[in-house]
């Protein structure tokens, strides 16, 4: 049967994604405003904030993320990565990079302030995608890796030489997949932000064994991933406490385990149905960060269980979208490009979500979409953006 290519977006991701947003938007006008009547006599400060230097621009730039021909931005991912890196390098530098919380994360533009490990995400996702697809030319072997776990085997009538060539091509892969772990893993650990590592980790590594890589490079990396996480969580200072918290339930209640005692309770009180948009006690100053890391505990105190279920089922409808998107793309760069795209999202969100109802230990990551802050709603509506335009050119048989 003949193949037909779509011509316009996927309308079921894009109403998924608005849905989203407009939750994030309507909670935030609940929770920041205490913060905000407090801090600037203006209830809504907050909240045109993240309108302004979130959502406006994040949409704008979506909308030409769409419209741009991907082979330019495949063309243009090295040296978009390696600006991210140099961006990195500035937020260590004292007057240029601006700590809070005792984390130097942000750079300081003068007009506004801007987190280079955001852009990181989307930036790494092209560059990868790119590095990948030069190294796998077949878009048929990236989606057969899928269906029958992960690469094909080698047939029996190649030469021994091209075994070696392939070989060598493999272990190459393997160590430029290390080496670019290993910078990206020194900026991180020193702002620092292991939580982001461990998100890129992850998505690097469902790029690279996507674009079929053998079984017994995901053994070494996890073995090699694991003993280095485990020593620089050691090496934070806030590594050990958080993993503590984690697993002992009363530990500092008042102090590091604080947050998620309170991000619990707030969900406790919300049982079934919520206390009503709007109505949030924790918010009162007794939820740290409830604008941003642990907003989703706020979402079920005053939607309930209702509404945190919700916004869960619209996370798994994203992420089968993403996937339908990925396996009709119509070349090997679109298809890693959307996998890294739709895992980035679902495995901060599963993060966020899961470090909140404490299934994970608690981390400092935003919940896409939804948590104040411009500098991740840009890029994510961005990757948005790019998305959807790998769709509207995806196969349809």
């Amino acid at each position: 049967m003949e193949r037909k290519i779509k011509k316009y977006p996927d309308r079921a991701l894009i109403i998924v994604c608005a849905f989203m947003i407009m939750i994030g938007i309507l909670v935030l006008a609940s929770v920041s405003s205490v913060l905000s009547y407090e801090s600037f006599q203006n209830p809504f400060f907050f909240l045109w904030h993240q309108i302004q230097a979130g959502l406006i621009p994040g949409i704008i730039l979506s909308f030409l993320a769409f419209k741009i021909n991907l082979t330019l931005i495949r063309k243009a991912s090295f040296g978009l990565f390696l600006l991210n890196i140099a961006l990195l390098a500035l937020v260590l530098i004292p007057g240029i990079g601006v700590s809070y919380g005792g984390a130097a994360r942000w750079l300081d533009l003068k007009l506004f302030t801007f987190q280079p490990s955001e852009s990181l995400k989307l930036t790494f996702i092209l560059y990868f995608a790119a590095l990948m697809e030069s190294r796998f030319q077949s878009a048929e072997r990236f989606f057969g890796a899928i269906k029958r776990g992960l690469f094909k085997k080698t047939p029996r009538n190649l030469s021994s030489k091209t075994l070696f060539r392939n070989s060598s091509s493999l272990i190459l892969n393997l160590f430029i997949f290390l080496i670019l772990f290993g910078i990206i893993g020194y900026f991180l650990y020193s702002q620092p932000d292991i939580s982001t590592l461990f998100i890129i980790s992850v998505v690097g590594a469902v790029i690279y064994f996507t674009a079929g890589s053998p079984w017994w490079h995901l053994v070494l990396i996890m073995m090699l991933g694991a003993s280095a996480f485990w020593i620089l969580i050691k090496k934070v200072p806030y590594g050990l406490s958080r993993i503590t918290v984690f697993l002992s339930q009363d530990f500092d209640p008042m102090g590091k385990g604080y947050q998620i005692k309170q991000a619990l309770i707030a969900i406790g009180s919300g049982g079934l149905t919520g206390l009503g948009l709007g109505m949030s006690r924790q918010k009162f100053g007794f939820l740290p960060e409830a604008m941003s890391d642990t907003i989703f505990s706020v979402i079920a105190e005053e939607l309930g269980f209702l509404g945190g279920a919700t916004l869960v089922l619209l996370f798994m409808i994203f992420l089968w979208r993403g996937l339908e998107i990925a396996k009709g793309a119509p070349d090997a760069f679109s298809k890693l490009l959307a996998i890294g795209i739709t895992s980035w999202i679902i495995v901060q969100a599963i993060v966020n979500i899961g470090s909140i109802v404490k299934l994970l230990p608690p981390t400092g990551v935003p919940l896409p979409f939804i948590s104040y802050g411009g500098s991740h709603l840009v890029f994510e509506l961005i990757a948005l953006g790019l998305l959807l335009n790998v769709s509207k050119n995806r196969k349809m048989v």
